[in-house]
């Protein structure tokens, strides 16, 4: 990891104009609180919404507070990029974008304020390295608009995601940045939520955005380093400082190559050691 690791193994989306949840989520254990203007809030609330996420940016410390603006091609884009320009949350998460263009038309209104980009359609997913070589801190994979925009029916496996997903962890990786999942929507399938989080895990991704309180907790463990991948990351790490300069080294009879000793350190970062 070549960047300062920030964890961001939960992202929970707050619709701005519910004050209910918006209190909530104070209380809540998520890495990132993001305070959704778009898909949560309804046309009449887009004004009190965006007054709302400005005025409490503050209110989540220590978390990160990211702000889901509505799109480019809609009447309230520009108005919620002015106000964040001026209210300064960690980031703008930018929704149903295609190209880098939309990264560079954005970087023009955002007053400084680090951006965000969903992959959430067609275009988006073929020029998802474009997007994160724009300058964005995080790429976050849209699975609902995806599959709409696709015509596709959602499946428990997910199975018509994997290309989509793959792409979308390869260019958060060329390009050195976060990576995160796309929402879960059957709030009473934990079941079917925990392999969603573990498939996520195995494919790259940093984290899960989540849409329930009832979420946020089981994401943080799955991609949380388990007490077992602790100690073996430090074990890795021993065998490689006790023989400084080899380029491979053995342990437990497995020959380790630098890799092994890359990942280890991620594993450590990933669990704040």
């Amino acid at each position: 990891m070549s960047k300062a690791y920030k964890a961001r193994r939960t992202a929970l989306y707050v619709p701005a104009a519910n004050s209910r949840a918006l209190e909530k989520a104070r209380t809540l254990d998520a890495d990132v609180v993001i305070l959704d203007l778009e898909d949560a809030v309804a046309a009449e609330d887009k004004a009190r919404a965006r007054e709302t996420a400005a005025a409490m940016l503050k209110g989540f410390a220590p978390r990160e507070v990211v702000v889901r603006v509505n799109s480019a091609a809609t009447g309230w884009h520009d108005a919620d990029m002015t106000a964040m320009a001026e209210a300064q949350p960690h980031a703008i998460l930018l929704p149903k974008i295609f190209g880098a263009e939309d990264i560079e038309a954005a970087k023009a209104k955002c007053g400084g304020v680090p951006l965000w980009a969903m992959i959430e359609t067609p275009r988006a997913v073929f020029n998802a390295l474009a997007i994160a070589d724009a300058g964005v801190d995080c790429l976050i994979f849209g699975v609902n608009d995806l599959v709409s925009a696709m015509v596709g029916r959602h499946r428990p496996d997910r199975i018509n995601m994997h290309a989509a997903m793959s792409l979308t962890v390869l260019a958060a990786r060329a390009a050195d940045i976060t990576v995160l999942d796309g929402v879960y929507n059957a709030l009473d399938d934990m079941t079917g939520f925990a392999k969603a989080c573990a498939e996520a895990r195995d494919f790259g991704f940093d984290g899960k955005s989540v849409i329930h309180p009832s979420q946020v907790a089981l994401a943080k463990a799955a991609f949380s380093p388990s007490l077992d991948e602790i100690a073996y990351a430090r074990r890795v790490l021993a065998a490689f400082a006790a023989q400084p300069g080899a380029s491979v080294v053995t342990l437990d009879r497995r020959m380790l190559e630098a890799l092994d000793a890359a990942s280890a350190r991620r594993t450590l970062a990933r669990a704040g050691l």
